[in-house]
């Protein structure tokens, strides 16, 4: 992969993932396909950049932080479906009744049988849940800081540091909700650091004297 089709490849990425909220109420599920597209990108430029700078920091930390960022939003997830089915359950309802009978919920008198003692075990699960994707965030923040770090230094180009540096804050903020603007704008600038990488002109063969 040559530097230029990584310097496009990653710009379109970023690109796809800064549109990507915008999309949702438009096409759906769609929307948030463009957005994992635009992250495969930017990871495909990423290890074509480590390798034409032969440096694997750059791939590898961007790569962890990835993994580590899919780890945290697939363990929230499963914590809120399993805590879900648990407080149904609680309450006196089964999945399955839900499947064939999905008014099911409509005749329940919600004053009567949810309490303190049924609600608080669950709203602490899901608090923890809370706790476990923050700290994920953060760590893989880190690495992909890490990564855009390494990534200014090769390319010369200094906005791919203050994208990783933006995009720890926002992670960081995340537990006050400021964090995922700040998380968008560090979009913006990653696109803009992709198409600022400088292509230098190949430089043409040397005559040998007569």
């Amino acid at each position: 992969m040559t530097l230029e089709s990584s310097k496009i490849l990653g710009g379109v990425g970023a690109l796809l993932m800064v549109i990507n909220p915008f999309l949702g109420g438009y096409t759906g599920v769609y929307a948030g396909a463009l957005g994992l597209v635009g992250l495969i990108l930017v990871l495909i430029a990423l290890k074509g950049l480590s390798d034409h700078y032969n440096e694997g920091g750059i791939f590898n930390n961007g790569l962890y932080g990835v993994i580590l960022m899919i780890i945290g939003g697939v363990v929230f997830v499963a914590t809120i479906v399993v805590t879900a089915v648990s407080f149904l359950s609680a309450i006196g309802i089964e999945i399955s009744t839900l499947w064939s009978d999905p008014t099911a919920l409509s005749g329940i008198n919600w004053q009567e049988v949810v309490n303190f003692d049924i609600l608080w075990p669950h709203i602490a699960t899901i608090l923890g849940s809370l706790v476990v994707l923050f700290v994920f965030v953060v760590v893989a923040a880190i690495f992909l800081r890490r990564s855009l770090t390494i990534l200014s230094e090769k390319t010369g180009v200094g906005l791919f540091g203050t994208t990783g540096l933006i995009m720890l804050i926002g992670a960081v903020l995340t537990i006050i909700g400021v964090g995922l603007i700040l998380l968008w704008v560090a979009l913006i600038l990653l696109t803009v650091a992709f198409f600022s990488i400088k292509i230098q002109p190949a430089q043409p063969p040397e005559s040998t004297p007569p």
